[in-house]
């Protein structure tokens, strides 16, 4: 198995540039196979077992990672420049996620199970089917660069498969190897301590992209989650995509999170500092960053324009996660503000440094690219006049996770078809407040039309995230033995179920078996 591999490549210090203790190497081919041939021979056994056995292995993998704590968050400390703080709220989202997912599968309603009876005096006689979901099979997860624990080894895209029953191979993002070995150890800690096989999970290190590749064409691979960029995402949905079996990936792609202002929330004025805060928290690393803001044109507008500029302005510039993502930005923002039509109010000055620009509809509409993400403390105004001008721009607009609305009642009303746009084009709407900030829980939806995910269909955070992993499958006049424990008169699971249609009370198991 290949939890924690030895290596050849160096994590750096993000503030210093400075090499750190420990390297990792990039996986072999071989060893790349070796841990989807484990994830699959785990699946054998870990995707028939209980959701009590799957709900204990999350329990697990949570504790051990506070027994963890300190030296995880210094090592991600070291190699992100995150401040502690930040890393510790981090740790607890991680593990209360994994706590949720818990929940999720021991209770077992995620998984629908349905029983139609047989009707033998029907004509034609009506057969017994029975059907739930079903895992896919290992998972391949892909840790993101922002979030060096709540999306990355032992993240929710983790938490939500080994959730449904399915081994995971997550890859290691470069940025933060050492983070993730001592993630990893703890995980692969809490499968053995659950008597599970150790192919349950596995691990890869890659400084490139061949492992990660390798990861999505092997055959033992069901699926993928991803969060990144663009580029990286749709690289790994057509690798998917050409297998002699294509798979699914749910890439979360990052979008620029549009922030519209109605002309009665410019009375506000603190709303131009709580934007300016969402903008430059995290040095603007995070995917839910409002990088795009309409503001009505007129005196007031300008006014909000204004004090936007100057707390932007005064916002010290910050360390960015990696110094090919300070150059990246620092490239995005400068060619932002130098594209024609565009006034530039906070000028790019730097990696880490927060940059403000704004154009008028017209220019914004005959420019595409002024919509492309800047990832970072970066933030785009435009300019509209009048309800029908704002639905229009919005209405242009690519897929996005998030889209924030501040405005009376009256705004509201009067903007209606800008509201309904962003419905078509958003997978979570904020009013009145900041879209930085994911609530993990059931009814969250993070997600949204492509290219803001890769699937509109799914979330990436909350228990919802779990039926990325499964399918349906029914069986038909099966014999009782043959049928998951979930789907067998007398409900030995005790687990929620439909039956002809209408909702039975579940019941206890340990009452079903007596």
């Amino acid at each position: 198995m290949n939890t924690v591999p030895p290596g050849v490549f160096h994590a750096t210090d993000a503030a210093t540039g400075a090499p750190l203790d420990g390297t990792f190497h990039t996986a072999t081919t071989a060893e790349v196979d070796a841990a989807c041939r484990a994830a699959a021979d785990a699946f054998r056994s870990f995707g028939r077992s209980s959701g009590a056995v799957r709900a204990d292995l999350l329990r697990r993998i949570a504790d051990a990672l506070e027994a963890d704590a300190d030296a995880i968050v210094a090592r991600a400390g070291a190699e992100t420049a995150l401040p502690e703080a930040r890393l510790r709220g981090e740790m607890g989202r991680t593990t209360g996620q994994l706590r949720l997912f818990a929940t999720v599968a021991a209770d077992g309603a995620w998984a629908d199970a349905r029983i139609d009876r047989a009707d033998p005096a029907r004509t034609p006689p009506k057969p017994d089917l029975r059907s739930m979901l079903r895992p896919l099979g290992p998972v391949a997860v892909f840790g993101a660069s922002n979030f060096p624990l709540a999306f990355s080894v032992a993240g929710g895209d983790t938490a939500s498969a080994l959730a449904a029953g399915c081994p995971v191979v997550a890859k290691a993002h470069p940025a933060h190897p050492g983070t993730s070995a001592l993630v990893g150890r703890a995980v692969a800690r809490a499968v053995e301590a659950a008597g599970l096989p150790a192919g349950v999970f596995g691990l890869l290190f890659d400084a490139g992209v061949e492992a990660g590749l390798a990861l999505v064409r092997h055959p033992a691979i069901a699926a993928v989650g991803f969060t990144g960029s663009r580029g990286g995402g749709m690289a790994l949905v057509a690798e998917a995509a050409a297998r002699a079996v294509p798979i699914p990936v749910y890439a979360e792609m990052g979008s620029v999170n549009p922030f519209v202002v109605l002309p009665g929330a410019l009375a506000d004025d603190a709303l131009a500092a709580r934007l300016a805060g969402a903008v430059t928290l995290g040095v603007g690393q995070f995917c839910t960053c409002p990088g795009l803001a309409f503001v009505p044109a007129g005196a007031a507008g300008a006014a909000f324009v204004a004090a936007l500029a100057t707390a932007l302005g005064a916002s010290p510039a910050g360390t960015m996660l990696t110094p090919r993502i300070g150059e990246a930005y620092a490239e995005g923002a400068a060619r932002q503000a130098a594209a024609p039509g565009v006034r530039a109010h906070v000028a790019p000055a730097g990696p880490g440094a927060a940059s403000l620009v704004e154009a008028d509809a017209a220019t914004f509409a005959a420019t595409p690219a002024l919509a492309d993400e800047v990832f970072g403390p970066a933030a785009l105004v435009v300019r509209y006049d009048g309800p029908d001008a704002l639905a229009a721009l919005v209405g242009g607009l690519e897929g996005q996770l998030t889209a924030t609305v501040h405005g009376s009642a009256a705004d509201l009303a009067a903007h209606a078809d800008a509201l309904a746009a962003l419905e078509a084009r958003a997978g979570r709407i904020v009013f009145g407040g900041v879209p930085t900030g994911v609530e993990v829980g059931h009814a969250v939806v993070h997600g949204g039309p492509f290219p803001a995910t890769s699937d509109a269909r799914s979330t990436s955070v909350g228990s919802r995230a779990i039926l990325r992993w499964a399918r349906p499958v029914a069986w038909q006049d099966a014999p009782a033995h043959v049928l998951p424990p979930e789907l067998r008169d007398g409900n030995p699971a005790g687990v929620p179920r439909l039956v002809d249609g209408r909702p039975e009370a579940p019941r206890n198991a340990a009452d079903a078996s007596a």
